[in-house]
């Protein structure tokens, strides 16, 4: 390339990111608002008295309503336009939060988190979709860097939003409503043109499950999991005695080291058998859970950190072993298919690891996932000696992901699929 072409590829680059600053901006809002949410509810439901079963409902609905905007908010971008249905989500999201302020009961917060689900996601899809759109590949690799960035910095740094505010009182929902809000902003503002709708895949869930046992049994772990930490990690910290910012500080550890240990977890799938890297880093996961399940003081910080490092990995190194198994066409229905997967097992996880601390206290919730994450590594150890492994020629790239919309498989693959 001569030196004016590699200045006006630059531009053009340059340019495209500019186009996704308004997407961006209002993401990293929208993910700030949803990520001190999650923390929240439980942390403000325990202070209304709700028992520990009443927030695993509340949170299993959550995950309910995600599942559903996979299957719905395709048809209604294809009706009505990505910037119509970015708005509407947002306004349900934010009449969701305030409702969840002016009535205070299990039931209505359990239907207002199921709502906020199907708009959170539904919002996920709109921008994974101008995304989609944008990317190309001279900057794909860029705007998923971007993204990852925008997602971690926000959901980590909207954790200290309640030791600042407080958890108690009005103006923590009325924020995090304001944030909804405002994210309308920048897009609703911008020049942004609605790309071609997303397409709908089909729900084959036996079709996925016969593709790749293993990454569906991942998501359903991760979902028993995951979701449940997500959910009940609050209520474990308050039961060991936590005030908001020990709270905080606990939750935001987890996400970071999330965030942290999916580099270098990859690079090693890439290297070496997909499938010994999921138990290796499963095995870490459940070790760090029962460090966890003992832990006092300083240590549950370190343990947090650890069960962070080695559990949210999971779904993108999932996700990765079912893409080496997938034709090219395949990515959005195998997206669809895992995220059905996941939403089983975190519609359930969250209301067993409830049962399991309300019966035994809050440290038998790190036995409860330990044995989640011991049974998937005992399902992958019998897989191995069913299926040989996929080789190095065939192998996709792994790519870490955020779990969203269906939309983001189809970028990250077609990111592995550009390079050499």
């Amino acid at each position: 390339m001569t030196g004016d072409a590699a200045v006006a590829g630059s531009a053009g680059v340059g340019a495209r990111i500019g186009q996704l600053l308004p997407i961006l901006v209002s993401a990293g809002i929208l993910l700030a608002g949803n990520g001190v949410l999650l923390t929240l509810v439980a942390v403000r439901g325990r202070a209304e008295g709700f028992s520990e079963v009443q927030l695993g409902i509340i949170g299993a609905a959550y995950y309910v309503g995600t599942f559903a905007a996979c299957l719905l908010t395709a048809k209604l971008i294809q009706r009505s336009g990505h910037i119509r249905i970015f708005a509407v989500m947002a306004a349900v999201a934010a009449v969701a939060v305030l409702t969840m302020l002016l009535l205070i009961d299990p039931w209505v917060w359990t239907a207002a988190r199921g709502l906020m689900g199907l708009a959170f996601a539904g919002i996920a899809t709109v921008i994974e979709s101008w995304l989609n759109a944008l990317a190309d590949r001279g900057n794909r690799g860029r705007i998923l860097s971007i993204y990852r960035i925008v997602d971690l910095s926000s959901v980590t740094g909207a954790q200290f939003l309640m030791p600042v505010v407080g958890a108690g009182g009005f103006a923590i929902f009325v924020i995090v409503a304001i944030l909804y809000c405002t994210a309308l902003i920048p897009v609703a503002a911008s020049r942004l043109q609605s790309p071609a709708p997303p397409e709908s895949a089909l729900l084959r869930p036996r079709a996925i499950w016969l593709l790749s046992p293993v990454a569906c049994a991942g998501c359903i772990t991760i979902g028993l999991t995951n979701g449940a930490f997500r959910t009940l990690g609050p209520v474990y910290a308050q039961g060991m005695g936590f005030d908001v910012n020990r709270i905080a500080l606990f939750m935001s550890l987890g996400i970071a080291a999330g965030a942290l240990f999916q580099f270098p977890l990859g690079w090693l799938s890439d290297r070496f058998e997909r499938r010994t890297i999921l138990i290796l880093s499963t095995a870490g996961a459940a070790a760090a859970s029962l460090l966890l399940s003992h832990a006092e003081g300083r240590l549950i910080f370190a343990g947090v950190f650890l069960f962070g490092g080695f559990a949210f990995p999971l779904y993108s190194l999932s996700v990765a072993h079912a893409s080496d198994h997938a034709r090219p066409g395949q990515y959005v229905e195998l997206s669809l298919g895992l995220t059905f997967f996941f939403s089983l097992g975190a519609t359930v996880g969250p209301f067993a690891a409830s049962l399991v601390i309300n019966h035994f206290g809050p440290p038998a919730f790190w036995l409860y996932t330990s044995t989640m994450h011991g049974s998937f590594v005992v399902f992958v150890l019998y897989r191995m000696t069913r299926r040989p492994p996929v080789p190095a020629a065939r192998r996709s790239r792994f790519v870490a992901l955020i779990r969203s919309s269906p939309l983001l498989l189809r970028l990250t693959r077609s990111r592995a699929e550009d390079r050499p």
